[in-house]
């Protein structure tokens, strides 16, 4: 693509492109180059527009907070519908996407990508400090609604489910099994004892 032509939406352009590299590629795969090769611009793009690789890495992992957060917000509008199990089992789900558990990886690597997310303010653990705090506060909104137990220990919980699931997803590429995410559930979440017909 010819220098000095402008792109619209040229940083979503180049964070879908890195995705998709991650993806195909892995982390080796992972480079400023392949980026821009991937997305079909000029070199030059991601250097102007970002100090370095790494400050490019941290935008796109912003970014993919910036979707947790929306999706917390869609979470903790269900408390008291539907089912808990079902709510928590989507949420994780959707929380561990292959894309999701990548980017886990490329924070893990890369000492540089962050320290430039503890700059940004971001969780101890990026991405999956900001999941399990949405876990948490979605157990503590159904538990306000009396449909976990009160002494339900839910800060301990959301950690349990996050980890858990994690640690489900390190052998897999596909999106987490349902099915799998669904026992963790019913095995960290004092389901049985919580009242309310539709806690379950």
């Amino acid at each position: 693509m010819p220098t000095g032509v402008p792109i619209r939406d040229a940083k979503q352009q180049l964070f879908a492109a890195a995705e998709r590299v991650l993806l195909r590629d892995g982390l080796n795969g992972l480079t400023s180059r392949a980026v821009t090769t991937e997305a079909g611009v000029a070199k030059g793009l991601m250097h102007r527009r970002f100090a370095d690789f790494d400050a490019f890495l941290a935008e796109l992992v912003l970014d993919r907070i910036a979707r947790v957060e929306e999706q917390t917000r869609v979470l903790l509008a269900s408390a008291g519908q539907g089912t808990v199990v079902e709510h928590l089992t989507d949420a994780l789900v959707e929380l561990f996407s292959p894309m999701a558990v990548s980017v886990l990886g490329l924070i893990i690597a890369r000492p540089g990508l962050r320290n430039r997310l503890r700059e940004a303010g971001t969780a101890r653990i990026p991405l999956l400090g900001e999941g399990t705090e949405m876990i948490r506060a979605y157990l503590a909104a159904e538990q306000r609604q009396g449909r976990l137990p009160g002494e339900a220990d839910v800060g301990t919980m959301a950690p349990m489910l996050t980890g858990a699931v994690h640690l489900l997803c390190t052998e897999q590429v596909a999106t987490p099994d349902s099915a799998e995410v669904s026992k963790i559930v019913r095995a960290a979440v004092p389901i049985g004892s919580a009242t309310g017909s539709n806690a379950a």
